[in-house]
């Protein structure tokens, strides 16, 4: 016969095996983890799948796993049992992410572009930023939408608002339609941009930097500029890792500016610990493109399917947060935002390619 402690009343039978996987550390998160888990799957298996019939793939898993997320989200509400694992892959593993992608920045490969071009790249950023956030807080969208519109654009597309939504606060809801109506622009982009050569008698060299100052993704970049030619193909990805690794330190301004619209008018940078100032997933982007600078990271680390598998449960994470009809209501707005958005950066990019004498 069992004996009872009074002092220690026991559970009721239905409640000890839950109880028991609770005592588990990390076992709260395994519901939600596995259902990020099985959307990440889908969503690879959709892009394959897309490959396959189109020859390639222009809506990356990235973007599929926020359509999937989302759509059994407006399907089904999960319940309390998986909204620990979501929220853990929609934070900590997106900033891990994050983390991972300073391993694909070269500074060196980035220094020998030359001085003049970085300068121009970096300015160009800065100004697109700048005015895509102003166009998009006069169409009325919200300070973070307008920061995530304005970053996609402007510096990598996805990558840049899941790398910069965490610093600012942003929900789901606004990632997932910054991402949805970002992403398929950036699709026309791609499938418009190669007939402006012949439309406009550009070289393949003017080519391959306007595509690397507009085009959204790396890969997009290269779908963009192969057709041109090899020259393009190359000064478009030289380009465009530029603009990437512009994502730091935006990111590093945002986290200064977004502590001083909370804590108030006074700037505290002087009195706080750089620890707290900074997230700790930027000190780790900036480490890791150090010292993949330096040569000092093993190929393991280098190889981006970490990354990009970690960013994809993310997103599926985001879309299990977010119900497409809350996102719908702000489809006007965000895609006149991008859209203007997308025209500005163009504009700025010809004039930096004329300002510099690019032939």
């Amino acid at each position: 016969m069992a004996i009872v402690d009074p002092a220690r009343p026991s559970l009721p039978a239905t409640n000890r095996p839950t109880a028991a996987l609770g005592s588990i550390p990390g076992a709260r998160l395994v519901p939600g983890l596995l259902l990020c888990g099985a959307v990440t799957l889908a969503a690879l298996g959709l892009e394959r799948i897309e490959a396959g019939l189109f020859g390639h793939a222009w809506l990356e898993a990235l973007v599929l796993a926020i359509l999937v997320g989302a759509l059994v989200r407006t399907l089904w509400t999960p319940s309390q049992r998986w909204t620990p694992g979501i929220a853990f892959s929609a934070k900590t593993l997106l900033e891990i992410a994050v983390v991972l992608l300073g391993a694909s920045v070269s500074i060196g490969a980035i220094v020998s572009a030359g001085p003049l071009l970085l300068v121009g790249i970096a300015a160009v950023v800065v100004i697109a930023i700048a005015a895509s956030y102003g166009m998009g807080r006069l169409l009325g969208l919200p300070h973070r939408m307008a920061v995530l519109v304005a970053c996609g654009n402007s510096i990598c597309g996805n990558s840049a608002i899941a790398a910069v939504a965490p610093v600012i606060g942003a929900d789901g809801k606004e990632v997932a339609a910054s991402i949805a109506f970002t992403a398929v622009l950036g699709v026309l982009v791609v499938l418009g941009l190669p007939f402006l050569p012949a439309l406009m008698h550009i070289s393949e060299v003017q080519y391959g930097v306007l595509a690397g100052l507009t085009v959204y993704a790396v890969p997009q970049v290269l779908a963009a500029t192969a057709p041109i030619g090899a020259i393009a193909l190359q000064l478009g990805t030289l380009v465009k890792l530029v603009r990437v690794l512009m994502l730091g330190p935006m990111i590093l301004v945002l986290t200064l500016v977004t502590r001083r619209r909370t804590d108030g008018a006074a700037p505290t940078a002087g009195r706080m610990p750089w620890h707290k100032l900074v997230p700790w997933f930027i000190d780790g982007f900036l480490l890791l493109a150090v010292l993949r600078s330096f040569g000092l990271l093993p190929e393991a680390v280098l190889a981006p399917a970490a990354a990009t598998w970690l960013t994809v449960l993310s997103m599926a994470a985001l879309g299990l947060s977010t119900d497409l009809g809350s996102v719908a209501k702000a489809g006007g707005r965000v895609t006149a935002a991008v859209t203007l958005s997308l025209l500005v950066l163009g504009a700025i990019s010809f004039g930096l390619i004329r300002l510099l004498g690019i032939v």
